[in-house]
């Protein structure tokens, strides 16, 4: 009998302690969130700080690039990334055959129409020189928002990669001056106005409340920023807490506290 009784009290033992470290294993388990540099990165910060008291801890993975973040996505060494929109995301998984689909929108970054010369767009003269950014991308994305504020008009369906070239009506006679990205918040002294992304804005220190004359619409879709995972993992209940955690009101307002009115809650 007594060594049964030995028996049984190592069984339960042995029992007792797989289970504690079967409850350290899903006590330690990590959700793994990629993010750039910035105000991406501070914000998941922040969602980290707001998990933690929930007991979900979240680390945050930061990036340098635009381009690392998906592809770590994509081999499973992060879980989640939040630093894109859906045009962007769209694109990478054309490049590079990969299944990768947002499960939420994060914050807006708009570009805006920003001006010190002026506190309205009715108020530009005829003839006014207008920067906007040399690349491809935030050029077309440049005229677009002119064309959206209806100063110029724009050939039918060429969308983001519109040019100068492609301005069918321009009733002001505006001038367009193309500039690298970065230097248009310095451009602001020299000309009437200029189309500038959210990024130059902040690195910049300008107001959107005060200088920016005219802003993209919430639901434009280089403005809304998403949170992104893999689509076989889209329905998994941690990252949907995760998500819900990002989206909650805490995280507004944070985002209303840190950025006044320059990052913009996109849900």
């Amino acid at each position: 009998m007594k060594q049964i009784k030995k028996v049984s009290q190592w069984i339960l033992g042995t029992l007792l302690v797989v289970g504690l470290t079967a409850c350290g294993q899903e006590e330690s388990k990590v959700l793994k969130v990629g993010a750039t540099v910035g105000p991406h990165a501070q914000v998941v910060e922040e969602v980290a700080r707001v998990a933690a008291e929930q007991g979900i801890k979240v680390e945050l993975v930061e990036f340098s690039d635009y381009i690392t973040p998906d592809s770590a996505l994509a081999d499973g060494s992060i879980d989640i990334n939040s630093y894109q929109h859906q045009p962007f995301l769209t694109n990478y998984n054309n490049n590079n055959d990969t299944n990768l689909v947002s499960i939420g929108k994060s914050i807006l970054m708009r570009m805006g129409i920003y001006s010190n010369k002026y506190g309205a767009l009715s108020d530009l003269p005829e003839g006014a020189e207008i920067a906007i950014p040399n690349d491809p991308t935030n050029g077309g994305r440049g005229l677009l928002l002119l064309a959206d504020a209806k100063l110029i008009t724009l050939k039918e369906g060429v969308g983001y990669k519109a040019t100068i070239g492609d301005i069918v009506e321009n009733p002001k006679n505006l001038k367009f001056i193309e500039i690298e990205a970065a230097q248009l918040p310095r451009s602001l002294d020299d000309v009437d106005a200029a189309a500038i992304t959210m990024n130059y804005v902040m690195s910049a220190g300008l107001d959107p409340n005060k200088q920016g004359i005219y802003l993209e619409p919430k639901d434009a879709p280089l403005a809304v920023m998403v949170i992104a995972t893999r689509e076989k993992d889209k329905d998994n209940a941690d990252y949907k807490k995760f998500v819900e955690i990002y989206q909650s009101e805490p995280i507004q307002m944070f985002l209303q506290k840190t950025f006044h009115g320059t990052i913009e809650a996109a849900f």
